[in-house]
């Protein structure tokens, strides 16, 4: 991770400029038991399958990945950010091999089919319309427990 003061005056001057979304009346649910959670990850960090349309800079929408997609690349490029780990273990930030042994030793109920991926670098105001989208396939699919992997 790369402190703000660190980073490139680009990124440092995007990032500082930004506003602070507080949510007013954010929707929390009770949790429901580890043993009884179908989880699935919505990641920023711009992961999609190959051969998938890339992100774009600033990209609103979302891509979304099979649970057994390992071939996955990844359009977030920024110098202050080092690719290395998860080049060698996608489990890194995209942790579907750990989830998959949790499910096994019943420590949640399942993983979900699907999952998601956002462009980290875009504003989150610009994002809701594919996060609401997002949020409705979660629905349909059951998924009671959000990973959310802030990259």
């Amino acid at each position: 991770m790369t402190k703000i003061s660190e980073m490139p005056a680009v990124a440092r001057h995007f990032i500082s400029n930004l506003d602070l979304t507080v949510t007013s009346h954010p929707s929390w649910t009770q949790p429901v038991p580890a043993n009884e959670r179908r989880v699935s990850i919505v990641s920023t960090a711009a992961v999609s399958r190959r051969g998938d349309k890339p992100f774009s800079w600033l990209a609103k929408d979302s891509r979304t990945f099979h649970k057994t997609d390992r071939d996955l690349v990844m359009t977030h490029v920024a110098v202050e950010f080092d690719r290395s780990a998860w080049q060698q273990d996608l489990n890194t930030i995209i942790p579907l091999d750990r989830l998959e042994e949790m499910a096994a030793d019943s420590e949640i109920d399942s993983v979900a089919e699907e999952h998601y991926s956002f462009m980290g670098a875009a504003d989150p105001v610009t994002m809701e319309k594919s996060a609401r989208a997002v949020a409705a396939n979660m629905k349909r699919e059951g998924v009671n427990t959000v990973f959310l992997i802030p990259i």
